[in-house]
């Protein structure tokens, strides 16, 4: 009876460390969450406008015509978004994965 139970123990430490490990693995190699802002849109209270994601392009900013206005669209990383607008995020790629997630190696620093 001790047998059964110490095998059982044994195998749920290995399946939730895989579990772990498979998690920790798959927020290293994830892109970082992303919002197309308009970076002349910044209020200091809400943050930056969400415009369309057809407004930015993935090489970084470029101006495009929303209706009759002009925009200066990017992308915006692992921001707080609420009500159309992003705050509390980086322009930077690099600086959003360099956060990273559990088990990833980084910084650890915020970023606006």
């Amino acid at each position: 009876m001790a047998e059964t139970r110490r095998r059982l123990r044994s195998s749920t430490v290995v399946l939730g460390g895989m579990g772990v490990l498979a998690a920790a693995l798959s927020a290293c190699g994830s892109d970082p969450d992303r919002r197309c802002v308009d970076r002349d849109s910044y209020d200091y209270i809400n943050g930056y406008k969400v415009v369309a994601d057809k407004n930015c392009k993935s090489s970084g900013s470029t101006s495009a015509s929303i209706g009759k206005s002009r925009t200066n669209a990017d992308w915006y990383y692992d921001a707080d978004v609420s009500n159309g607008y992003a705050d509390y995020g980086t322009f930077s790629r690099s600086e959003a994965v360099d956060r990273g997630g559990f088990g990833c190696s980084g910084s650890g620093s915020g970023g606006g």
